[in-house]
């Protein structure tokens, strides 16, 4: 059982019952894949009592065969990352090759380098079991709303040195070849390129990017600003236009500012 506190019988008659209003649920579907069959009920008695339309899977297989069914109607999924067979984090890695879906791993191990290893595959959030089932359901509704909710509206196309951002499109392009950037690194090269210069604490990367309510190590934005880093030089953009600000956070630099004494 992951949780730290008993949850109801969801075997209960009450489980199919709507939310009442604000609860939060707003009609969104969310995919459950867990073996643990009491922890499965529980979360799925939790999340329909929350207004949401619950979807469940015992197994990787069959839970990847749902979320590539029910794509693109699929608002999050809660993915256990110790399953029979195809493992969770083999499912992530499936998924973010055709999906764009949250996705907020479940799992025992409490291990840095499995939390890096789920983030670098594309996970939204990690939660490590027992885990407390009101910060679990606060944080499907984050990522909920967040997905529901169109940030402001940025330019169509931003020309950043050798860099052409298209946001809407979410392409970055060095040279006439397109990046393979994930959500979270994308959001980060967007945010920083909007306003050279300016210095973004990780915090506020966190409450841009990630939202505001999802709890999130701040080292998890240096590991995504590493990767990114990478990726530039890896395209041929040999001037560091990511900057480390020491004890403050990062800025974006463009090229011409970047070579001024």
């Amino acid at each position: 059982m992951g949780l730290n506190s008993s949850g109801p019988d969801a075997t209960s008659d009450r489980g199919d019952r709507r939310a009442p209003n604000g609860a939060g649920g707003e009609d969104a579907t969310v995919l459950v894949i867990e073996d643990d069959p009491t922890l499965l009920s529980t979360l799925a008695y939790n999340l329909t009592r929350d207004g949401y339309r619950v979807l469940t899977a015992t197994d990787g297989e069959a839970g990847l065969a749902i979320a590539r069914a029910e794509s693109p109607g699929l608002d999050l999924v809660l993915l256990d990352v110790m399953l029979p067979g195809m493992n969770g984090f083999h499912v992530l890695r499936q998924m973010r090759s055709t999906l764009d879906v949250p996705v907020i791993m479940l799992t025992a191990r409490g291990e840095e380098q499995d939390r890096i290893d789920g983030l670098e595959l594309g996970a939204d959030d990690y939660v490590v079991k027992p885990f407390a089932l009101r910060e679990l359901l606060a944080r499907v509704r984050a990522n909920v709303r967040r997905r529901a909710v169109p940030s402001a509206r940025p330019p169509s196309v931003l020309f950043r040195g050798p860099i052409r951002i298209e946001p809407e499109r979410r392409r970055a392009v060095v040279n006439d070849v397109e990046l393979q950037l994930r959500p979270k690194e994308f959001g980060l090269l967007v945010t920083l390129a909007m306003e050279p210069g300016r210095v973004f604490g990780r915090q506020q990367l966190l409450d841009a990017i990630w939202g505001e309510e999802i709890i999130v190590d701040e080292r998890t934005v240096d590991v995504h600003i590493s990767w990114l880093r990478t990726k530039l030089n890896d395209a041929g953009v040999r001037q560091e236009m990511i900057r480390t600000v020491y004890g403050a956070g990062y800025r974006f630099v463009v090229p011409d500012a970047a070579e001024r004494p």
